[in-house]
């Protein structure tokens, strides 16, 4: 049964050790601005994005940093690479998920300002299915409970698939076997399973486990099939068994290696994090 998480008396289950920056863009000719969102293509690039709207591109060695999109007016948030091959990520100024070739070109939008009539207010979080449907989380109000999570087919067609409520949809990620969508509700401080009826259609949201004193933010289903939760505050990184079973992966007490991490994704064995409270993005070897 889901229950609450004492994390004060929890330790990690790796030393921070294990974590080191892969990139850090703090000075240069191309600084990283406070990256929200992180993916990995699959040549092995590391692609994350800015709060003014970037996206930049990592080479699999990391240490350096590319600018893929320079725009100025936007806010990037969530990425993740679609089985196309494109990189979708999320536009919070223009309300927007946006989609990008990765070989070249400019960015073009995928839904912008509304999805079946729904407005857009605060989309936030990307994840895709095994049909190529994408599903995005709408924040709404870090106050007011609201909707939801949309499912958008390949098309650019959508519809409010699950209306929650949630209190700050957050991170989202499908599981393994596609029988449920996860949901990172960051003021309700838990994490919340949507089940996948054998028609596609949203069940009632259920509890998987609620973490007082955290503030999840980040989903990804790691290679070993567990939950990641990448947790703004405190700056840890938390693994959720199939059981509800919680753990600490990894915690920094002084937020510099990681620093108030948002999305989490995974190259094999190593997770990588952004972190909006610096300059960096943070990689985590797994089997440390």
């Amino acid at each position: 049964m889901p229950r609450p998480v004492a994390n004060a008396s929890t330790e990690p289950l790796l030393d921070l050790a294990a974590a080191r920056v892969f990139v850090d863009a703090s000075v240069g000719a191309v600084r990283l601005d406070h990256a929200e969102g992180v993916a990995v293509h699959t040549d092995g690039s590391v692609w994350c994005g800015g709060e003014a709207g970037q996206v930049y591109r990592i080479p699999p060695e990391g240490g350096s940093l590319e600018l893929r999109v320079a725009d100025g007016d936007g806010f990037t948030l969530a990425l993740v690479f679609g089985p196309d091959g494109l990189l979708y990520y999320v536009d919070l100024a223009r309300r927007a998920v946006m989609r990008l070739d990765p070989a070249g070109g400019a960015p073009e939008p995928f839904v912008e300002g509304s999805i079946d009539g729904h407005e857009l207010v605060l989309p936030n979080a990307l994840a895709f299915d095994g049909a190529g449907r994408l599903y995005l989380t709408e924040s709404y109000s870090g106050t007011e409970p609201g909707p939801g999570v949309y499912r958008i087919d390949p098309d650019g067609s959508g519809h409010l698939w699950s209306a929650g409520p949630f209190l700050f949809a957050n991170g989202v990620a499908v599981a393994p076997d596609e029988s449920a969508v996860y949901v990172a509700e960051t003021w309700s401080r838990r994490v919340t399973r949507v089940p996948m009826r054998a028609d596609g259609s949203a069940g009632e949201p259920e509890l998987v486990v609620e973490l007082p004193g955290v503030l999840p933010d980040g989903l990804g289903f790691g290679p070993d099939d567990k939950l990641y939760v990448a947790c703004y505050q405190p700056s840890q990184v938390m693994r959720v068994d199939g059981d509800g079973d919680v753990s600490v992966l990894i915690r920094d007490d002084d937020a510099i290696v990681l620093a108030h991490p948002t999305n989490i994704a995974f190259r094999g064995t190593t997770a990588f994090c952004a972190n909006l409270g610096r300059w960096h993005i943070t990689a985590i070897e797994l089997d440390a």
